[in-house]
């Protein structure tokens, strides 16, 4: 069942239809389980690239991220990078917890990277274990789209670009020698250029 034009319209029809089928509900970030799962990619890392000081992790609910850093667990920096139209992660930082955000219409990373508030599981464990959260312009997220198609033939949602996109744009620079892993994610995506 495909329904609505955003997350929230997504998340609301399967929690009906879960209601009213008693179809088993995963959640796409807010979920113990999600984190667990997506921890494993920090096991991953670490086992293929030991010498690793830092992950830039893009985020939109924020289930990525909790379970990165949950597995690290500041032995290394973890970093959240979200575009300037979703700064989800952000404003629940200086919120002191999750908060309503509006997307900016018109955002690459908007089916991504654009719910309209981090999750409340996954709130605290950011904000104990993410060491901060970089925003990047939109026109950096496409660049950094088309780079990794161009360059690498690897096709990622423009939200799974946003980690490139902090290093293209200068948003994050990594100190002389720093090791930096990106976190490349989403299959969500149709190419706009060839």
């Amino acid at each position: 069942m495909i329904a609505g034009e955003a997350y929230a319209d997504a998340l609301a029809a399967s929690e009906d239809y879960i209601a009213r089928t008693g179809a088993l509900g995963v959640h796409a970030f807010d979920q113990d389980e999600t984190m667990l799962g997506a921890g494993t990619i920090g096991l991953e890392l670490e086992q293929q690239a030991k010498s690793l000081q830092t992950v830039l992790c893009p985020v939109g609910g924020g289930g990525l991220i909790a379970g990165i850093a949950a597995w690290y667990r500041n032995r290394i920096a973890v970093i959240g990078v979200e575009p300037e139209s979703a700064p989800t992660l952000l404003r629940a930082m200086e919120a002191g917890g999750p908060v309503d955000v509006e997307p900016i219409p018109g955002g690459p990373a908007g089916d991504s990277l654009a719910p309209r508030r981090v999750g409340e599981r996954i709130f605290p464990i950011a904000a104990s274990l993410v060491r901060r959260v970089v925003l990047v312009p939109d026109d950096d997220i496409r660049r950094a789209q088309q780079l990794l198609w161009r360059t690498l033939r690897l096709a990622a949602e423009p939200g799974g670009c946003a980690t490139l996109a902090a290093l293209i744009s200068g948003r994050y620079l990594p100190e002389s020698g720093e090791r930096v892993g990106l976190v490349v994610s989403g299959g969500n995506t149709v190419l706009p250029f060839g």
